[in-house]
């Protein structure tokens, strides 16, 4: 099996993960900040936007890839896929410590638990259909 459906999200969400950590590797360096965050409102900031997207992505990339082995369909596939990889890039803009409301925390939640329920869907259609 190729996962050819579910690789084609999988390569923009690394992308993604390495610009998240770098953000946090960079601000861990210049404050000289190993492990934590010194209490510093900004590194906790980005820390969670790197935890968040890893906490989401692993499973519902996780998901997916079990789907498309059991032979799901294609079109959920994509959608999943597509609302993954959009809720991953917009939701670090809103997840901020002063805004809990924000717009893009908001939509990027959204959009990570729909591709999680679609790809639950499409696992247990293949089970049972």
């Amino acid at each position: 099996m190729n996962l050819e459906i579910t690789s084609v999200y999988v390569v923009p969400l690394a992308v993604l993960m390495i610009v998240l950590w770098m953000s946090v590797t960079k601000t861990r360096a210049a404050m000289g900040v190993s492990i934590g965050n010194n209490g510093d409102t900004v590194l906790h900031e980005k820390i969670r936007r790197h935890g968040n997207f890893i906490e989401w992505v692993s499973v519902v990339i996780l998901m997916m890839m079990i789907a498309e082995i059991r032979g799901a369909n294609g079109t959920a596939l994509h959608v999943a896929g597509i609302l993954l990889v959009i809720g991953r890039a917009v939701h670090p803009f809103g997840l901020r410590h002063d805004n809990p409301n924000h717009v893009l925390r908001i939509i990027g939640n959204t959009g990570s638990l729909l591709a999680l329920v679609i790809a639950t869907g499409a696992n247990v259609w293949t089970q049972f259909y």
